[in-house]
Order: C-alpha cells, then sequence, then structure tokens
C-alpha cells in the first residue's frame, strides 16, 4: 500500500500550536466516532444546529436594526390579532390584550413606553405629546421579513451541512416552510400570554426582552431540531439513496436502473455497498499507518 506522508509542522510557532491542537482534536473526534457512531452523528447534529440557529439569529437581529425604519410611515397603526382583553393593566394603568400576532403601538410619554392597541389610544397618546416609537404594523412586517430572511439562509446550511440530506429539495423546502409557520404560530401564541403577565407584574423591561428571546426562541430551536430530524433523511438513508442514485445510468431520460427486477436491483445495491465495505478497509489500513507515522514523529 502506498505510504502516507505526514505534512510537516509549521516554523511558525502559533500556527505550529494550532496544528497540533487540530490534529489532536480531529484524531480524538474520530475516535471517538468509531467507538460511538450513533451518540458521534447526534453530538455532529446538535453542534452545527446550535451553530447554524445562532449564526441566523444574529443576523436576524442585525435586519431589524434597520429594517424597521423602512416601514415608519404605519408605526402609528396597531397590529393585534385575535385582540383578545385579558383585564389585566400594565404600569400605566393601561389595558393588555392577548394576540397571537402582537404588535401595539410603542409610544414614548413622559419618559414612559406606552403601547397602544387601538387608534383612539394613539391618536390620544399622540394629542398629549408623546412620541412614537418603532412597532405596530410596520415593526410587525420589518420582523417576518428578517425572520424569512435568516430562514433562507438557515434552511441550506442545515440541510446540506447539518443533516446532510439528500432528499428533494423543493419538497423539503415546502415542508420547512410549513414547519416555520405553524412553529411561529405557536411561539407567538406562547408570548401572547407570557408578554401581559409580565407586562401587568411589572417586570423589568431588559428581563422582558431576555425572557421573550428564550421562549421565542429557545423554544422555536428546540422544534425545529426535531422537524429537521422528519423532513431531512438520515445518514443512513442518504447513504443507500447515494448507493442507488451511483447505480443509474441515464441516456436520453431512460433510467437502466428501472429496467432491472427486483433481484437484480437488490444485487447491483448489495455490490456497490460490498464495494464501500472494501473501501471502509483500506481507509483503516491508511488510518493506521497514519497513525503509526504519527506517533514516531512525537519522538
Amino acid at each position: 500500500m502506498e505510504q502516507i506522508e505526514i505534512k510537516p509542522y509549521s516554523n511558525n510557532f502559533f500556527i505550529k500550536a494550532f496544528q497540533k491542537i487540530y490534529r489532536y482534536y480531529l484524531g480524538t473526534w474520530y475516535g471517538f466516532n468509531d467507538k460511538h457512531p450513533k451518540l458521534g452523528n447526534l453530538l455532529y447534529k446538535i453542534g452545527f444546529f446550535f451553530l447554524f440557529s445562532m449564526a441566523v439569529t444574529v443576523i436576524q437581529f442585525l435586519i431589524m436594526l434597520f429594517l424597521p425604519y423602512a416601514f415608519s410611515s404605519i408605526w402609528d397603526i396597531p397590529f393585534c390579532f385575535p385582540r383578545v382583553n385579558l383585564g389585566l393593566k400594565d404600569a400605566s394603568g393601561n389595558d393588555l390584550f392577548f394576540g397571537i400576532f402582537n404588535e401595539p403601538v410603542q409610544i414614548l410619554l413622559n419618559g414612559k413606553l406606552i403601547q397602544a392597541y387601538t387608534c383612539f389610544d394613539v391618536n390620544h397618546l399622540l394629542s398629549d405629546g408623546g412620541v412614537i416609537k418603532a412597532g405596530g404594523l410596520g415593526n410587525f412586517i420589518a420582523f417576518e421579513i428578517a425572520v424569512f430572511l435568516a430562514q433562507c439562509i438557515n434552511f441550506p446550511l442545515q440541510r446540506n451541512i447539518t443533516y446532510k440530506s439528500k432528499g428533494n429539495p423543493f419538497f423539503q423546502a415546502f415542508m420547512y416552510f410549513i414547519g416555520w409557520i405553524g412553529v411561529s404560530i405557536f411561539t407567538n401564541a406562547l408570548w401572547g400570554i407570557a408578554n401581559p403577565l409580565l407586562l401587568s407584574w411589572q417586570v423589568n423591561e431588559v428581563l422582558i426582552s431576555l425572557l421573550k428571546t428564550i421562549l421565542t426562541g429557545g423554544v422555536s430551536m428546540v422544534i425545529f431540531f426535531f422537524i429537521f430530524l422528519i423532513i431531512f433523511p438520515n445518514l443512513e438513508n442518504a447513504r443507500l439513496e447515494y448507493i442507488k442514485e451511483s447505480c443509474l445510468y441515464n441516456s436520453k431520460a431512460i433510467s437502466y436502473f428501472s429496467y432491472l427486477n427486483k433481484k437484480e436491483k437488490e444485487d447491483l445495491v448489495a455490490n456497490k455497498y460490498e464495494e464501500a465495505i472494501r473501501q471502509k478497509e483500506k481507509m483503516k489500513e491508511a488510518k493506521a499507518i497514519y497513525d503509526d507515522l504519527y506517533s514516531k514523529s512525537k519522538m
């Protein structure tokens, strides 16, 4: 077998240190995966899922820093559906409402941020000298656009890197869109209940923002992880699908594979699988040589 030569370490101290850490990580990670393949696969998915979810959350946050100003002309239109009076009041004595989609108009008056749920309240507060802040229908539209753009980035990352899916991308995108709508409605409904309660208890605004992030972002992230497990085929199914696709001979839209009977198809797939096993054994032998060279290089 062809001998494998290890790339020497860099002469630069910092690069050399990074190379050692990286090689140690690879050795540890691959060794762990060899011993615990299912657990390793799960940890891989959780790690990349969390990383990409946090990344798109940051992107969504950055978009919301400027996008609401594109809809500032409709900040004065309250948007609350369904609008259900909970019989609770905030610190200023204003009624609080439940709504799955709940974006009241935000008005700053006498140093206090007041939420107005009706056009009458908006006009009354403005006549008293209130100043409109980002909120209302304009903020709702901006938020939905920001979330949608973030998910357009999140979907290909999760599909291609985290779950390594080989399924139909159009069907998966459609199912992802349906799941996103369902999760959004569910988390918004939860926040529609929690937010009025927190305001009625006069909880600090910073704490309310933190709780909103945990409730809407954290809960939706957990739900999405299991949704992805459903709409994205697991790695074992993807392997079989890849073997099947690699057996296809297509000329003028005629599939050679489709002309085989069941027994012939099974034999063809089995041969491909056996070939993959043989390649895996060769990789193990190469790894043993690499490990031997690596251990000698440390002497």
